[in-house]
């Protein structure tokens, strides 16, 4: 495995929200609950192997050199990626076993997630940040 970088260009990440949102609405209009998938799979890979195929793909559109975006940090999007892909598997299995409303809730929860932090606000990050607080706090207990 390659040495994991510091950060992530902001449109391949762009990018990658972007697959999700459109994906969830997607397998929604269609029926087609397959398609839900396609980032699932790929989140998967971005976690195990450091290689996730959209942002691969995304990368060779981007205009500038990856160090000439706006960062994103890689560990932020590491544990972002965990939740979408937790969300994106729990609504998958959800709509396989017949659990329809359990699998609305956990992609919709993924979907906005990610349209949010397309708008601006991260919710993932938010949450290790408070994870990281808690963390800190805990430290200071046992001091």
């Amino acid at each position: 495995m390659a040495t994991k970088p510091s950060s992530i260009p902001r449109p391949l990440v762009r990018t990658n929200q972007w697959s999700i949102v459109l994906s969830v609405i997607a397998s929604w209009l269609s029926a087609q609950i397959w398609i839900l998938a396609i980032p699932l799979l790929a989140g998967i890979m971005g976690l195990l192997f450091g290689f996730n195929p959209i942002m691969r793909i995304a990368k060779l559109f981007l205009i500038k050199k990856p160090i000439e975006y706006i960062p994103e940090d890689w560990g932020q999007q590491q544990f972002n990626q965990c939740i979408a892909v937790v969300c994106l598997a729990l609504g998958l299995i959800s709509f396989l076993i017949g659990w329809t409303i359990a699998g609305y809730i956990f992609t919709a929860m993924v979907a906005l997630s990610a349209f949010i932090a397309i708008l601006g606000f991260c919710i993932g990050c938010y949450i290790r940040f408070q994870l990281n607080q808690y963390k800190y706090r805990k430290s200071l207990d046992k001091a």
